[in-house]
């Protein structure tokens, strides 16, 4: 059994949309991040760097548990598990791992300091904002033209797309047009037809997180120090 620690963000829906697509038998227990969950003693015992998502299976590779956290590390291991979603041949596996850690080293960060600065920080600070969807929209070129060439990154489906799936759908909070990236946006209709990510991503938090006009929640994402 699987055990994940999440919540409905991009990050917790690559690792959502990854155990519905491997089959194996999982529990979600939601972390309101909002709330300031990630900072409980309890939760820091598996993710000591306060964020989601994080896993605890029960039946590890020695067959004692394990608990892992950084979702790419997760979804490797899940794939590594399973045998599923990771190309086993050599050059396969790698170029599927450098798309993964293209969208752990430049994906999640650029585009979440673009969320950031448009939407939700308290000052509205032009070059901020321009530097970071700037950026956003090189990214979003890089994968336009690999998706050009190939259905998904790494030619065939695998961790590597459900990675940056979660934050490819917030292009328009992104300040992105559609119409700039039309390899971007079949891919998407492509995997959100897929009948796993569509379960992946139907899993929503208890309550929903308006986080726009939650100012307290602000203060706990924004400003998060372990306590």
């Amino acid at each position: 059994m699987i055990d994940a620690y999440s919540w409905a963000t991009p990050n917790g829906h690559k690792v959502h949309i990854m155990l519905e697509e491997c089959g194996l038998p999982y529990s979600v227990h939601a972390v309101d991040i909002g709330a300031g969950d990630q900072f409980k003693p309890e939760f820091l015992k598996i993710s000591p760097n306060n964020k989601i998502p994080a896993i605890v299976d029960s039946d590890g590779p020695d067959g004692k548990p394990i608990s892992l956290f950084e979702s790419g590390a997760i979804l490797i291991y899940l794939a590594g598990k399973t045998g599923t979603l990771l190309p086993t041949d050599t050059r396969g596996k790698y170029l599927a791992l450098q798309w993964l850690m293209f969208q752990m080293g430049s994906i999640g960060p650029m585009l979440g300091q673009a969320h950031h600065f448009r939407l939700y920080a308290p000052e509205k600070i032009d070059y901020a904002i321009n530097r970071y969807t700037n950026e956003a929209k090189r990214l979003y070129g890089v994968m336009d033209r690999r998706l050009r060439e190939a259905e998904f990154f790494a030619g065939d489906y695998s961790i590597a797309d459900m990675a940056s799936l979660g934050w490819a759908l917030g292009w328009e909070r992104q300040g992105m047009q559609a119409e700039e990236f039309p390899n971007v946006m079949a891919w998407i209709a492509r995997l959100k037809a897929r009948p796993a990510v569509a379960r992946g991503l139907a899993l929503k938090a208890p309550e929903p997180m308006n986080l726009a006009d939650d100012k307290e929640a602000q203060k706990v994402l924004f400003n998060q120090r372990a306590r």
